[in-house]
Formats: C-alpha cells, sequence, structure tokens
C-alpha cells in the first residue's frame, strides 16, 4: 500500500500509528525528513516503505537537527527530524536551541518507550519533552494511536504561525504499533488565532509615519523577520520611498540587495565601521523583524541615544525587552509595512536636503570600505580567509546558498560575500553552534535540489560534524565544501589575543588531512596554499560531478575587524590596524 496526497480525502481507514504518521506528514506536504533509527521508533520505520518521503540517513542525530534546520531556512518550509528515544532524542537538543534561537520552522519527532513503562528508567527512556520545554515552542507526549494525526497537524501549525520555531513530538512505542481510524481532515487543528496583541493600531501607525516624516537621518534596521514574513519587496519600497539607508543583521543577509545603494552592511559586533557609527548617529531607527540582541546593540544605555526607535516585530515578548522604543507595532512585518507605507510620502525625510545630506555623510565615512574592494585584496605571497571569501563571491555571481558555521569565517562570509537574495545565507546566529554548517547545507541542497550550495566551515566546526560527510556520499549530493583552515579555533584565539596577553590556551588545532579524509569518504578535493591557485581550484569544484572539498590553508593569525569587545558601545569598536597587510589605505584617506 502507498498512501498519497488524493488518499487522504478519502473515507477514514484503520491505520497503524506509524502509518497515521507518515499519512499526516504526507498530508501536511512532506516530501524529505532527516533521520536515524532506533528501537523506540522502529515501528514508523517498518511502516517508512508505503509512503512518498525521502528519508536521509544522518550519521548523528544533531546532525539531522541541524539539516531540517537548513532545509527550512533554504525553502521557507517545515524542516523535519526523526530519532529514536534516550540519546537519539537527547543528540537532536543542541540543533533543536539552533533552531528556536533563530524562529525556524521545525518539526522534531521522537519514539519513546512503551507508555506502560514511562518512568521506569527503562532502557533508553528520557523525559524528552521536559529536557526540550525550555528549547521548544511547544511540544507534545503521544501515548495513544488515535492522538498522532492531531498532534502532528498542531505541530506544524505551531512551528510555522506566529514566531516560526521548533516543535517536537514524542510518540510512545505502543502508540505506533496500536491501530485507530485514520482521518486526516478531522485532525484538523483549530484555526490559529494570533496573539491578542498582533494587532496595529491607527494611532501606531500615525506615529510612526510621524516619525519618518520628521527624521533627517534615519536608518532602518532589517532583520531576520524579513525573511520570514516574505516582506523583501515592502521594506525595499519604504527605503526607496523615504531614501532610507538600511543596515543588515547577520541573519538579516540576503533580506535587501547588496548591491542596492542603500544597503549599508551588516551591522553589530562586527559589522561595518560606517555602519555602526549611522546607528549611533541616527534620529530614528526603524527595526524591522529584529530583536535587538546583544551583538548588535553592544551596552542597552549607550545604544543609538540620540535615535527615536520604531520597532515592528511579530513577538511581544521582544518589545522593549532590550531596548525600550517609542512606537511600538505588533505584527507581521510584512502586513505592518503594507499599511504603514501608504502614510510614509515619497521624496526626501525631514527637511529637503535632509535625506540626501545624511546619505552623503555616511558615504563620507566609508574610509575602511576600501578594503572589501578586489584591488585592495593584494596578493602578498598569503592566503587570507578574506581572499577565500571575494573569490568564491566573485566567482559564483553570488548565485550560491552558502551554509557558514560560526567564528572568524562566519563573519568574513558576511563582510565579503555579497547576497543579492534572500534565504541564500545560512548560518546559526542566535546560539553560535559550531558544527552547523555541514549539515545544514546538506538539508539547504535537499530542499533546492537545483541550486549551487557551498559550505563555508572553520577547521574546527567541520571536525564537530565531518561525518555528515558520509551523507553527501551516499545521498550523492553536489555539494562544494569550503575549510578555512588557520590551524586554531580562530575566533577564540582572537580574543586570546586581543584580550588574553596572546596567551593561546587550547586553541591551537591538530586536524587530519581534511583532502584525505574526503578521499575516504569517497569525495574528491585538493588543498590550497596560494591565492593563485584559488580561482582554478574553485572552478574544479564547481565543475566536478559530485561532491568537492577544498582545503584553504589561510595565514593563522589572521583577526576580524572591525571587533566591539563585549561590554563596549557600539561605536567602541576595535579597528584594523593599519599594519594589516589586507589594507592599502587610499591616498585620499
Amino acid at each position: 500500500m502507498e498512501t498519497n496526497t488524493n488518499s487522504l480525502s478519502a473515507a477514514p481507514a484503520m491505520l497503524t500509528g506509524s502509518e497515521i504518521l507518515w499519512a499526516t506528514l504526507v498530508g501536511e506536504g512532506v516530501t524529505d525528513v532527516f533521520g536515524y533509527p532506533g528501537g523506540a521508533i522502529l515501528p514508523a520505520y517498518d511502516a517508512l516503505r508505503k509512503f512518498p518521503i525521502r528519508h536521509i540517513l544522518v550519521r548523528h542525530e544533531q546532525g539531522a537537527a541541524h539539516m531540517a534546520d537548513g532545509y527550512a531556512r533554504a525553502s521557507g518550509k517545515v524542516g523535519v527530524a526523526i530519532a529514536t528515544s534516550g540519546p537519539g532524542a537527547t543528540n537532536l537538543v543542541t540543533g533543536i536551541a539552533t533552531a528556536m534561537l533563530d524562529s525556524i520552522p521545525m518539526v522534531c519527532i521522537t519514539g519513546n518507550v512503551s507508555s506502560k513503562v514511562l518512568g521506569t528508567d527503562a532502557f533508553q527512556e528520557v523525559d524528552i519533552t521536559g529536557v526540550t520545554l525550555p528549547v521548544t515552542k511547544h511540544n507534545f507526549l503521544v501515548s495513544r494511536a488515535e492522538e498522532i494525526a492531531p498532534a502532528i497537524r498542531q505541530a506544524f501549525q505551531i512551528a510555522k504561525s506566529g514566531r516560526p520555531g521548533p516543535v517536537l513530538v514524542d510518540i510512545t512505542k505502543d502508540a505506533q504499533q496500536a491501530t485507530a481510524r485514520f482521518d486526516f481532515e478531522a485532525a484538523q487543528p483549530k484555526p490559529y488565532r494570533p496573539h491578542p496583541m498582533l494587532k496595529v493600531e491607527t494611532d501606531g501607525l500615525s506615529a510612526a509615519a510621524e516619525l519618518i516624516r520628521g527624521a533627517k537621518k534615519p536608518v532602518i534596521l532589517a532583520g531576520h523577520g524579513i525573511m520570514q514574513s516574505g516582506a523583501m519587496e515592502q521594506v525595499r519600497a519604504l527605503a526607496e520611498r523615504a531614501q532610507i539607508p538600511v543596515a543588515m543583521t547577520l541573519l538579516g543577509i540576503g533580506g535587501f540587495p547588496a548591491s542596492h545603494p542603500l544597503n549599508l552592511g551588516m551591522m553589530g559586533m562586527h559589522g561595518e565601521a560606517w555602519v555602526n557609527d549611522a546607528i549611533q548617529n541616527a534620529d530614528l531607527l526603524i527595526a524591522c523583524g529584529m530583536r535587538f540582541d546583544d551583538r548588535v546593540i553592544g551596552t542597552p544605555h549607550t545604544y543609538a541615544t540620540k535615535a527615536k526607535k520604531i520597532h515592528i516585530e511579530i513577538d511581544p515578548a521582544e518589545i522593549n525587552k532590550n531596548i525600550k522604543v517609542d512606537v511600538a507595532l505588533v505584527g507581521d512585518l510584512r502586513e505592518v509595512l503594507e499599511q504603514l507605507l501608504p502614510r510614509v510620502s515619497s521624496g526626501k525625510t525631514g527637511q529637503h536636503s535632509g535625506a540626501s545630506a545624511w546619505l552623503k555623510s555616511i558615504e563620507a565615512s566609508k574610509g575602511e570600505s576600501a578594503v572589501r574592494d578586489m584591488k585592495n585584496l593584494p596578493d602578498l605571497g598569503h592566503l587570507y580567509a578574506a581572499h577565500v571569501m571575494h573569490d568564491l563571491w566573485r566567482i559564483t555571481g553570488g548565485n550560491a546558498i552558502v551554509a557558514t558555521d560560526v567564528g572568524q569565517h562566519q563573519m568574513w562570509e558576511a563582510q565579503y560575500f555579497h547576497h543579492e537574495h534572500p534565504r541564500s545565507l545560512v548560518t546559526s546566529g542566535g546560539l553560535g553552534t559550531m558544527g552547523f554548517a555541514l549539515p545544514a547545507a546538506i538539508g539547504a541542497k535537499v530542499a533546492c535540489p537545483d541550486k549551487e550550495v557551498w559550505v563555508i566551515a572553520g577547521d574546527g566546526g567541520f571536525q564537530m560534524t565531518a561525518a555528515e560527510l558520509a551523507t553527501i556520499r551516499q545521498e550523492n549530493l553536489k555539494i562544494n565544501i569550503a575549510i578555512i583552515n588557520n590551524g586554531y579555533l580562530g575566533m577564540v584565539r582572537q580574543w586570546q589575543e586581543f584580550f588574553y596577553d596572546r596567551n593561546y590556551e587550547s586553541t591551537p588545532l591538530v586536524s587530519p588531512d581534511f583532502v584525505k579524509l574526503a578521499d575516504a569518504h569517497g569525495i574528491a578535493g585538493r588543498a590550497v596554499k596560494t591565492r593563485g591557485e584559488l580561482a582554478a581550484a574553485v572552478e574544479e569544484a564547481r565543475t566536478h560531478n559530485g561532491p568537492f572539498l577544498l582545503n584553504f590553508l589561510v595565514e593563522q593569525e589572521d583577526s576580524v575587524y572591525p571587533m566591539i569587545p563585549a561590554g563596549s558601545a557600539l561605536h567602541e569598536m576595535i579597528r584594523r590596524p593599519g599594519h594589516n597587510p589586507l589594507v592599502e589605505t587610499p591616498d585620499d584617506l
């Protein structure tokens, strides 16, 4: 028996709980899941063969969660991960927390021991709903077959409604084995009811429009919510209509085209100096789908003290949590902007010359922008991570999905790889999860098989989930891997250099020969030691028929600039030292 979506509207049938699980997933439009079998989830795996769902066998359950996460980020759909009880379920937790901090719609399904022995410390029993309560949007413990379809359907609704997030459904083994009547339509959850506060008042819209009209130095802060809401056109319309420059959070990158003249670049701890200065000098901030996290604001009491603040956010809990705002517009970003835009007149903000003068002053402050240009990334006999990022962007034309790990390379990617399109940067923001890149790229490639996908990972983070190379090989996925190999836990080493008198305790890193490691998995690769080899190596990877790994042996003691020290204000940046060999200061600066 093979179940398809059309059969779901037929008369209710008696199915096992396991069959109900898969039939419900089919009904929710699921075509791909990432998982690892085990005893408590085995009934479900036994029934899988009857259903048109592709199962990607991971090598570690953390990888399953990151793959489901990457799938969701790249596609906008709900990602699905499967695991067994006990250690299988607990191995998902890091990936669930990663998704929770970044508001990623994901449903994780775990098996558990039979309901008759719950609470007895049975073999591989863990209270996974208790464990994941703080890092899920909601979770379910299902102990009866007839509860499976309603729980799964509600899990999908919760995961993708309002502020998205991960949901866990834990199903006991006896519920999977029992039979019940399956009625997909009858299992439909009650209609989603938005939070009572999700209603934009006319007074709030009028107040926001008045602040925009009166502003002489406005800045739009563009966050991840732009992609989650699908508000790319509306944010662009607001920026262009009022000639307001746009600063990006890390997760907001791609929500506003990098080449747009109003795009300032990334803000925050490793954001561009002129962006942070613009925010500190602004008289109005319009925060769109972002949460004023600590990596963006520095210290709250010193943040943009001259600016009025408008916060457009779907989660009422984020309003006034970190930064007190003057106007709060609580609701879906796209819907709020569609109501706000007619109230914003075309032309310049503030006085007639205000917008032009503001933009010119920001442009004049971009002294450090020269280091982003090709002519100012000279080949001085050393290979720098910046070379790799810039050349990857140039060679791919920016038309690739890039999944990064966490650390220095993540920041260099954000600075040097210019993203024109939404959902083209897949990265862990809030939790900062090392080991994220490789499995997340697998999820992104499964979601978008026709798109070019690159992994950019450090030598440290890559080793945390390198076992997923076997998943790439088994699934025959065309994924290109760029390892930024500097022989250190790079970002930790940078902190040790700046703040711990260069005491490089436990950060020098011995790694395997990554090219040989790839070869052991049946994956081609090559090492790159000089800038001159870079372009040919990247082209070889792109044209190779199958996955390819590039081991970039970059300068070891290079640092990411600018950098805001912990506890410092946004404008108190450590800027590039003049002796940095990547920087050639133009004569007119």
